[in-house]
């Protein structure tokens, strides 16, 4: 397992170098809620459009972290993001579809990929798991967003299967960032969640939850991420972690901590033109 260093490109902006280093031109990061233009409940970088925030603001916080990070607005693309394992492949025809507005967004999914210049993959989050994927040699990149729901249908191995299958990409090509998102100790969850998380794990295999109390449970769901890469054949080595926990951490939104109502970060990933 490799962890991730991350580097303040502004207070918006959080970058994941040595990810971002495994292709050239690359750009791999993470927002915070700083430095931005949202009143509260929404203060201050609310990227999320969805959230009842007022849409000038979060339009104006986008452009400040497109100037942030190098890819103008045009360039953005979002999806609508229903805690599904739909995965779409998108071009450059698709810039713009979701940056302005969530009406323009790719509908009904939750990861994308390309091997595209010049288009920049983004997501939302505010306690969920963003997956960050590369096919080195291949040159492919991918956004997956893995809340509960989006890992138990399994949506990072089915990223890596369908690479496989489609494109003839070879699984020692491919490297995932497990990004920023709630901790375990924040992370209590029921019974019929866990239930899940077993329909994906054998018995056999080590568990990412312990017991709190009656019914409930602590979930770690990085970590039940990891392991469902690890399953399918990525090799520790291949999968970079984040530490950072966006519930602990005051510099992120977290929908747990404030009780649902927050802004949203983003995470994005990108080739750059040249």
């Amino acid at each position: 397992m490799n962890n991730t260093q991350w580097e303040k490109r502004s207070e918006r902006v959080l970058e994941a170098v040595s990810f971002s280093s495994l292709i050239p031109n690359l750009f791999a990061g993470f927002t915070t809620k700083q430095g931005g233009t949202s009143k509260f409940p929404y203060s201050s970088l609310n990227l999320g459009f969805h959230v009842g925030d007022e849409q000038q603001d979060v339009q104006q916080n986008r452009h400040l972290v497109a100037k942030d990070i190098g890819f103008p607005l045009d360039q953005w693309i979002g999806s609508e993001q229903i805690h599904s394992s739909t995965i779409v492949e998108v071009t450059r025809g698709d810039a713009g579809r979701g940056a302005a507005n969530l009406d323009t967004a790719i509908k009904q999914s939750d990861g994308l990929y390309t091997n595209e210049k010049g288009i920049l993959l983004t997501s939302l989050y505010a306690d969920c798991v963003p997956l960050y994927f590369v096919a080195k040699n291949a040159q492919y990149i991918a956004l997956c967003h893995a809340g509960w729901q989006g890992t138990v249908k399994q949506i990072g191995p089915k990223l890596v299967g369908l690479w496989i299958r489609n494109y003839q990409i070879e699984l020692s090509d491919i490297h995932v960032l497990i990004g920023p998102s709630i901790s375990q100790q924040h992370y209590e969850v029921n019974e019929p969640v866990i239930e899940q998380v077993d329909r994906v794990l054998p018995a056999r295999e080590e568990k990412p939850y312990e017991s709190t109390r009656p019914g409930h449970y602590l979930l770690d769901l990085p970590k039940l991420n990891q392991l469902l890469l690890l399953k399918v054949g990525l090799k520790a080595e291949q999968i970079h972690m984040s530490d950072m926990c966006t519930f602990e951490e005051d510099a992120f939104f977290s929908h747990r901590q404030a009780q649902g109502m927050t802004g949203r970060m983003m995470s994005a990933i990108g080739f750059k033109k040249g």
